[in-house]
């Protein structure tokens, strides 16, 4: 079964809907999944994490297939032949989630999803929406996917900031915007390598009162923030959303919006330069977000001279 997405609004989402274990219902951002197999024979791999059930293949290419429900920390269900298999890219990483039985899509408003209630599958869970059946709790996959995959953090290999750039971001901050705490933390460590300051915040509206925050009292808000790293996919207020909002801000103008996603594809570069980021990268390779991180400090330098 392919997946393919109707939504055609950027502040707008599908969410395939499936079950793990019990009557509760999750969620995956549709962009994300490439399609949907019944439950395929898995070869074994020796010394693997206990979330891995094994590997499929599927048309010449061997896939990873990790039990989402275990991985998240809920009882494991057998439910035979209704088991299905998500085969979804996340990260430039083809990986497959085992589920109980997939539901259906369901399309909503990035404003509509809420952030989840605190304790929740412990950091499992990245917001909820609201159905007629109840709440559907979407999972943070990236945060599921760092228990057995360590992302390589080489990223000062062959980039050099010039003294220049240095003094120029010294008093000056990056803001970083990602409800994922491991995004956070990944992208906070590429910025420490390189001796870049920074804050976080974990949606676009805490983003935007960051920004106001630290930035009504400068001439020009790139004064204090000139780089802006973002994801896409966030509860209450989305990166598109976001980006659109500094762009109507004259006070903000001259900042360099990097939207930073899981997400793939040609839509989203197209969709980001239309709400007016200066550019997008999939997550995670550190050498291209540093590559970028400084491209857009430079972007900036030149700005501040004019």
């Amino acid at each position: 079964m392919s997946v393919n997405t109707q939504a055609s609004s950027a502040n707008r989402l599908e969410i395939l809907l499936f079950k793990l274990s019990g009557r509760q219902l999750f969620g995956i951002n549709v962009l994300k999944v490439k399609e949907i197999i019944p439950s395929p024979h898995l070869t074994q791999i020796p010394q693997s994490n206990h979330t891995v059930l094994g590997v499929a293949e599927l048309r010449g290419h061997s896939i990873p297939v990790l039990d989402l429900g275990v991985a998240i920390g809920r009882p494991t269900s057998d439910a035979g032949e209704h088991r299905k298999v998500i085969i979804a890219e996340v990260n430039r990483r083809t990986q497959g989630f085992m589920v109980t039985g997939v539901e259906r899509i369901i399309v909503s408003d990035w404003k509509d999803v809420l952030p989840p209630p605190s304790g929740v599958s412990e950091g499992y869970i990245t917001g909820v929406i609201r159905t007629d059946e109840g709440l559907v709790q979407i999972i943070d996959v990236e945060r599921v996917l760092s228990q057995f995959i360590e992302p390589d953090m080489s990223a000062t290999e062959g980039q050099v900031m010039s003294d220049e750039v240095h003094a120029f971001i010294a008093n000056r901050h990056v803001l970083i915007v990602d409800d994922s705490s491991i995004a956070r933390t990944q992208t906070a460590r590429t910025l420490d390598q390189l001796g870049i300051p920074h804050m976080m915040a974990n949606d676009g509206v805490a983003a935007l009162k960051l920004i106001k925050q630290h930035t009504e009292e400068a001439k020009h808000g790139k004064d204090k923030i000139p780089v802006i790293i973002s994801d896409i996919e966030m509860p209450e207020m989305d990166g598109y959303q976001l980006t659109k909002e500094i762009r109507s801000e004259n006070h903000y103008s001259g900042m360099y919006i990097l939207l930073h996603t899981s997400l793939d594809g040609q839509v989203n570069s197209e969709m980001a330069a239309q709400a007016g980021a200066d550019n997008t990268l999939t997550k995670f390779v550190p050498e291209l977000l540093a590559e970028e991180v400084i491209n857009g400090i430079k972007i900036a330098m030149k700005g501040n001279k004019k």
